[in-house]
């Protein structure tokens, strides 16, 4: 990556704050891109790297949601939920900051090649608190969600396995006494296992897209521009894959139906961009899909009863 890069160390001038919640802050952290950035509003989304199109879509969601309340995207730029939602915050016009498990100059993944240079073209950074052409090192990546869990006053949680980064991540962020959103999924999704039990733990909860903007505007004080976006309906095939991804025959089971007339229609539906095969041989809906579904469906105000939990704050 052809940039100026900087270095700030511990105390000079636009050293994020944030960081000296930390137990132990960085004494130096490298960067490409603005340093000011660093200094603004901040949200950081996580999830799964090895996403389903729901966590996918989620991701993107909320890195929109946030780019339109005016609000940083923060990520670790890893494949999966984290490159959705730097994607997803730039396309809205947004700014995101990676923050890397590398040397800041350094692109890894290199499918995050988009992400990683549109933060530095548009006003966003990549920053590390490893030296310049630091390789991946797997001691290096808990230092790395520990920073993005300092740099953001909210954290959410996409899609998360029970052991995972992401995980770390939440877990980082609720010791620093941050805010804590997670986004509910199937119970027999071992992507969302480890959501669900943030969510049992007290992390928030975002049932749908204008919960989450509700919540930012208050948590930020800005609020975004509206807008309504067209619902369609889903038949009894996608209602049962909202559940939860299936295979045609326990579909076929599960509906009562005969197992060519649902193959049939998962095909008639795949060929619409309704659902995806994945490659386990199950169907899911698409993330265009569910993206449209929770527009549409969107309700008029937060959640009520949000727990207060050490995960988050009630309001």
């Amino acid at each position: 990556m052809e940039d100026r890069g900087w270095e700030l160390a511990r105390g000079e001038r636009g050293w994020p704050e944030g960081l000296e919640d930390l137990a132990r802050p960085p004494e130096r952290i490298f960067g490409l891109g603005s340093v000011e950035v660093l200094s603004t509003p901040c949200l950081a989304v996580v999830g799964a790297r090895r996403a389903t199109p729901y966590g996918l879509a989620i991701a993107e969601m909320a890195a929109r949601t946030a780019a339109g309340c005016g609000v940083t995207v923060v990520s670790g730029g890893a494949m999966g939920c984290d490159h959705a939602a730097g994607a997803a915050a730039l396309g809205a016009g947004g700014r995101t900051v990676v923050v890397s498990g590398c040397g800041a100059d350094v692109v890894y993944p290199s499918t995050s090649l988009d992400v990683f240079h549109g933060a530095v073209e548009r006003g966003g950074a990549v920053i590390s608190a490893e030296r310049w052409g630091a390789g991946p090192r797997r001691w290096a990546f808990p230092k790395r969600n520990a920073l993005i869990a300092a740099l953001a006053r909210v954290l959410v949680v996409t899609e998360a396995g029970v052991r995972s980064g992401t995980m770390s991540t939440a877990e980082a962020a609720a010791d620093l006494g941050r805010t804590v959103y997670a986004v509910p999924g199937s119970i027999f999704s071992p992507n969302s296992a480890g959501t669900n039990r943030l969510l049992a733990e007290g992390a928030a909860v975002i049932p749908d897209e204008q919960t989450l903007v509700v919540a930012l505007s208050l948590d930020f004080g800005h609020a975004p521009l509206a807008g309504e976006a067209p619902n369609r309906g889903a038949g009894p095939v996608v209602s049962a894959l909202l559940a939860s991804p299936a295979r045609p025959d326990e579909l076929s089971v599960r509906l009562g139906e005969d197992v060519v007339t649902v193959l049939r229609t998962l095909t008639d539906y795949e060929a619409r961009g309704i659902v995806e095969r994945l490659p386990d041989g199950r169907y899911s809906p698409t993330e265009a899909f569910l993206l449209e579904q929770n527009r549409g469906s969107a309700t008029t105000g937060p959640a009520r009863g949000r727990r207060e939990g050490r995960h988050g704050q009630s309001s």
